[in-house]
């Protein structure tokens, strides 16, 4: 081999090291990005009021200054912020739940059935999917305001149990996973529209509705705009709502600043959890696909 042929071959594995390294450290610096905030409520949540406007660092405050911070938000209106939290299930786990059941059944039917308005309805569908959700919140307020829905409980359920995004990945992931063969071969053998849905479609569409259910399960406990027009009474809060009341007190209580970040951090443990418990459905899905090969 020449010499210039052990130059060129060591300038390409020089060019392609350096091309197989800048994703990595693209990815990394992303993830130190979405990181440092998370890093410094941690901190920030371990810090008193004197030292967390005192300085900006990202050293741990005083020992014991977050199981302080933990005492007086649990006291806080005679245990107001678990009252937030409890509320906060409720809103996320049943919409979620409830949202689902309505994209599993809806992206399941246009994804096997065909019927009049199938392709105009599925349009529609992604017309909905492109409209912010912030811009419905007024017309659903004065919606549910006719009927006498708001400062209720329902008023947050109901709009979040339709999700056009939920119902197109149902969609999508039904058309993929969901052999036509297969559900041919059920009516053949005599099983019912419902019963091929719950015993055939719905255990294939798992991973996929696991994706729908943690996507709207975020969306309902992060979202703060509906909430914060649909109630007036502070028992029905959200964290997000509740929160934001004591954001604005701190104005006049900066201790409550404090208790604010110290409740921060403990509204983003439920989904980090939840995260990690639902991942698994994917490795199942990875690993019984690699299977099936």
């Amino acid at each position: 081999m020449s010499r210039v042929s052990v130059t060129t071959a060591a300038g390409s594995s020089r060019r392609g090291g350096i091309a197989a390294v800048l994703p990595t450290v693209a990815l990394l610096l992303g993830a130190v990005y979405c990181l440092i905030p998370v890093v410094w409520v941690v901190v920030a949540a371990t810090k008193t009021p004197g030292e967390l406007f005192s300085t900006f660092s990202f050293l741990p405050g005083t020992r014991g200054g977050l199981a302080d911070n933990l005492s007086q938000l649990s006291g806080y209106r005679s245990g107001e912020f678990w009252r937030w939290g409890l509320n906060t299930a409720l809103y996320a786990g049943v919409g979620a739940g409830l949202s689902v059941a309505v994209s599993a059944v809806a992206g399941y039917a246009l994804a096997k059935y065909r019927f009049p308005g199938r392709t105009a309805a599925f349009n529609v569908l992604l017309a909905g999917v492109l409209v912010p959700q912030i811009t419905l919140a007024i017309p659903q307020y004065l919606l549910l305001a006719e009927v006498g829905l708001t400062d209720t409980y329902w008023s947050v359920l109901l709009p979040s149990i339709l999700s056009p995004y939920g119902i197109y990945l149902s969609r999508i992931y039904a058309t993929a996973a969901v052999p036509d063969e297969m559900v041919e071969a059920a009516r053949i053998d005599g099983a019912g529209e419902f019963r091929i849905f719950t015993s055939i479609a719905v255990p294939t569409m798992v991973p996929g509705l696991v994706t729908v259910f943690l996507l709207q399960f975020v969306a309902v406990w992060t979202n703060f705009l509906l909430p914060y027009i649909m109630l007036a009474d502070d028992r029905k809060f959200p964290l997000t709502v509740g929160l934001f009341t004591m954001l604005n007190q701190g104005a006049d209580q900066p201790a409550l600043n404090t208790l604010v970040i110290t409740g921060a951090l403990l509204a983003v443990i439920p989904l980090i959890a939840l995260f990690l418990v639902l991942q698994r459905f994917w490795s199942i899905d990875l690993v019984s696909g690699g299977v099936k090969a």
